[in-house]
């Protein structure tokens, strides 16, 4: 198996899953997290160097009061029940996006559990939490223009390298793999610059149903695809 450096998930259909069940949404979410555990484990396992989670878009903030707030609540409480266990197993953790919307108490939290795993050497650990694409694009202009207008960085020096160096995953290796669970078929402005030449995947199950069964189906498409970042194959074609 040719397993992908770096593998992106969008995870899809924690409120279909519930409400097939006729539970409250918040218990899919829950269930997504038991996912969550299972596919960081699988993914140490198989020696993937970097996994990206998307775990709260910017657009999410949009849904109910009721229900961002548990969400909040959820995300407080599984940062605080996994980090120790994450330590344990020398996964180090990074969580990107503007956290300026979460509680302070969330806010303090992240950044502990992100200092406290920051020398660990094995799998990394990226969640997104209220991040976008193009807020992340946004972000890295705004960065080169404040220093264009202090003059530490010429216009003519600008370019896709010098650029990327202003993302928020300026220090991970390219997205290989992008996963979207639950049977829809767009990108949801997530990633939108660092995966401009990822293999993608799409699957019907919803996420909390993912399981390490489901991860390998995954890399198994990955490792039949030609990958050409295009190139041609054949350039006599």
């Amino acid at each position: 198996m040719n397993t992908p450096k770096h593998i992106a998930i969008i995870m899809d259909g924690n409120g279909r899953w519930a409400k097939k069940r006729f539970l409250p949404r918040i218990k899919g979410h829950q269930k997504g997290v038991q996912a969550v555990r299972n596919i960081v484990k699988h993914c140490g396992k198989l020696g993937v160097k970097t996994l990206t989670l998307f775990a709260f878009s910017s657009e999410n903030k949009n849904r109910s009061n009721e229900e961002v707030s548990l969400l909040f609540k959820l995300f407080l409480s599984v940062l605080k029940q996994e980090v120790k266990k994450l330590n344990k197993h020398n996964v180090r953790l990074k969580i990107i996006g503007e956290l300026s919307l979460f509680p302070k108490e969330v806010q303090k939290t992240a950044i502990e559990a992100q200092a406290l795993l920051s020398k660990n050497t094995g799998l990394t650990l990226i969640i997104a939490a209220n991040y976008g694409g193009q807020w992340d694009i946004a972000q890295a202009a705004q960065k080169i223009a404040s220093l264009s207008a202090e003059g530490k960085i010429n216009a003519e020096d600008i370019n896709v390298d010098t650029f990327s160096k202003y993302l928020s995953l300026a220090d991970e290796h390219r997205v290989d793999l992008l996963i979207r669970t639950s049977g829809e078929l767009r990108i949801s402005n997530f990633l939108l610059w660092d995966i401009a030449y990822s293999e993608l995947y799409f699957t019907d199950t919803l996420w909390p149903d993912f399981n390490s069964i489901e991860l390998d189906k995954a890399i198994n498409s990955f490792t039949d695809r030609d990958r050409r970042f295009g190139a041609r194959k054949d350039k006599a074609c």
